[in-house]
């Protein structure tokens, strides 16, 4: 297995390893509930702008560029999934859906960021040493882009069957997905509160 290989597949692992990765998916998730399968192209445009966003930060923190207080940032990282499923509750369908660029996809890049720099010290601890870190750095993103498609891949599905086919109403599974994820995360940040 090539050294390319073996880090586009912990990208992908880090990512679907519901055990640990678990915050990571809720996030996910969160970004997605609000849209449909129809709208598969503002879905990718929104899962890329996070992946740039920790990309980022991935980058920068991991080559030392940028330090970070990993307390913090494990305390950040909920409320991140907190302020997204939160704000999906209040998000009307009709604000949101005919507009080319979303406030969605700089939410995302946003928060893509500070989820980047909690990533950092797992992929800093597999590097080592290791000085020629740029064919790791971009293997390992674009495992976590494929395992994040994944993760919206079986969401979207779960969608389509329960809104499009059982006619489950579009309000109801996004209230009830963002109400579950934000209740989640609010005993996810006790958990991670660093004060």
């Amino acid at each position: 297995m090539s050294e390319f290989q073996l880090y586009f597949l912990l990208g992908k692992d880090h990512i679907l390893d519901y055990a640990n990765g678990y915050d990571h998916i809720l996030f996910v998730v969160a970004l997605c509930a609000i849209y449909l399968t129809r709208d598969w192209k503002k879905i990718l445009i929104l899962v890329t702008a996070f992946t740039i966003g920790h990309s980022i930060t991935l980058a920068l923190a991991t080559l030392e560029v940028i330090s970070v207080n990993a307390e913090l940032i494990e305390f950040l990282i909920p409320l991140t999934i907190f302020i997204t499923a939160f704000g999906n509750l209040f998000r009307k369908e009709e604000n949101f859906m005919n507009k080319p660029v979303q406030t969605n996809y700089m939410l995302a890049l946003t928060f893509g960021l500070i989820h980047g720099m909690g990533f950092s010290n797992y992929l800093k601890a597999i590097l080592g040493k290791d000085h020629s870190i740029v064919t790791q750095l971009l293997a390992f993103n674009l495992g976590l882009e494929f395992g994040q498609i994944v993760i919206v891949g079986i969401f979207m599905v779960c969608s389509f069957v329960l809104v499009d086919i059982i006619s489950v109403s579009r309000r109801d599974w996004k209230m009830v997905i963002s109400s579950a994820i934000a209740g989640i995360s609010l005993i996810l940040m006790k958990d991670k509160i660093y004060w």
